[in-house]
């Protein structure tokens, strides 16, 4: 049964600029990920449009076919420099996996 994987961010920065570029910088090396990621079988980046100062920033939503394919995604070397980056500038994160029987 396929894992669905979902993450929010709150980015820590207080100036809207700069939670705007850092936003985009996230979904820009995010968007990197399922050329290089085989175990990927959908995943969506979203930036948080409206009430930016109650909100998470940053979602990402993405699927694989198991809790194997998940680690494997985790473990990539690939991934673990986006989350390197991710976690320098963000205050908040929120995530849970859950299965689900049709993916996106």
């Amino acid at each position: 049964m396929t894992i669905r994987h979902i993450v929010s961010w709150k980015l820590a920065s207080t100036d809207a600029d700069t939670r705007a570029e850092q936003a985009k910088e996230i979904s820009r090396q995010l968007h990197t990920l399922p050329a290089v990621i085989p175990d990927i079988l959908a995943f969506e980046v979203g930036i948080n449009a409206i009430n930016a100062d109650s909100n998470f920033d940053v979602v990402l939503t993405a699927d694989y076919a198991d809790e194997a394919g998940l680690q494997r995604y985790v473990e990539h070397p690939d991934h673990q420099k986006v989350a390197a980056y991710i976690h320098s500038i963000v205050s908040g994160r929120a995530g849970v996996d859950y299965r689900v029987a049709k993916p996106l």
